[in-house]
């Protein structure tokens, strides 16, 4: 083989290493820049004022009032509205060293025609009460009401000798909206609550959803408080997924009960009573009407309006 021939063997073998060496390096280098942004957290969002509903009379439990408000215009993957997650907590309310949960609690006992009491808090990030992320365990309120805080008539009875400590207890539920995701078909809840003192949240996924909560008695359930504090999801199997067809006061019906060892268990509900139901707020635009539902259950949307 001519000396001509082996340089231009030596160039081509050189030229394919090198190439070879440079795709390398590229992958590397795409490799790191996307490990680098895996590991980068998403953005937060801004403080915001995310107001909630209270319901206890032994326990104070918090949920989220949340509100769905279009897509974001970048690229369509989240919701754009502040309030898209559904939150539940046990909280109790703070002070310095005096705890104010005993007021709400005996404010509640004493006025029991009340369905509505809620927490106006100052601004915070509602995702960091993500429990497999930051999982804060306090953040500042501003009023606790007797009564829906946007709506006439309502009463401050906690928060007027200045802001006070919302110490979170536990996170019984917490998730966020996922436009991708998909809506149940059926009738689905969210169980939690302590002893005698059991609740259903309806679980919140997409635009034109609902909001409600309604105080149950479920016989013979032997659940422990342990696993109710896990917020136990309970489909109703007769019923469809839709406002209409949601459980109502002195309802009853069996409940599908999803334990944490897989196997469902199904026990019967009765319902006691209505605290809360909203469907105007979880439209695609987060309307700030009323629907005739909300208006011939009770809870219809009012104009805000200032009270002590």
């Amino acid at each position: 083989m001519s000396k001509q021939s082996n340089d231009f063997n030596n160039r081509r073998q050189f030229l394919k290493k090198s190439l070879t060496a440079a795709a390398g390096l590229s992958f590397l280098r795409l490799e790191v820049k996307a490990q680098a942004l895996a590991a980068s957290p998403p953005p937060e969002d801004e403080p915001n004022t995310h107001n909630m509903m209270i319901v206890g009379s032994k326990t104070a439990y918090l949920s989220h009032l949340p509100m769905f408000e279009g897509l974001n215009p970048d690229d369509k993957t989240e919701f754009a509205s502040p309030h898209r997650r559904q939150v539940i907590l046990e909280a109790t309310f703070m002070q310095g060293s005096k705890d104010l949960t005993p007021i709400y609690l005996a404010d509640r006992s004493s006025h029991p025609d009340v369905r509505m009491y809620t927490l106006r808090p100052s601004e915070f990030i509602l995702g960091r009460l993500d429990p497999k992320g930051m999982a804060v365990k306090k953040f500042e309120g501003d009023a606790v009401f007797r009564g829906h805080l946007e709506r006439p008539p309502r009463r401050r009875i906690i928060g007027a000798q200045g802001p006070f400590e919302v110490n979170v207890k536990n996170v019984i539920h917490f998730h966020k909206f996922n436009p991708q995701g998909a809506k149940p078909a059926r009738l689905e809840y969210l169980l939690f609550g302590k002893g005698p003192e059991l609740f259903l949240a309806h679980f919140i996924t997409l635009p034109n959803d609902f909001d409600q909560i309604v105080s149950v008695k479920v016989p013979g359930h032997g659940l422990t408080d342990a696993q109710l504090a896990q917020g136990l999801h309970v489909i109703v199997p007769s019923r469809d997924n839709d406002p209409l067809k949601r459980l109502r006061e002195r309802d009853k019906a069996p409940g599908e009960f999803q334990l944490p060892s897989g196997t469902p268990k199904t026990l019967p509900i009765e319902v006691v009573r209505e605290f809360y139901f909203e469907e105007s707020e979880l439209d695609n635009n987060g309307t700030m009407g009323s629907t005739k539902e909300e208006t011939d259950s009770g809870f219809p949307s009012q104009p805000f309006v200032e009270r002590p």
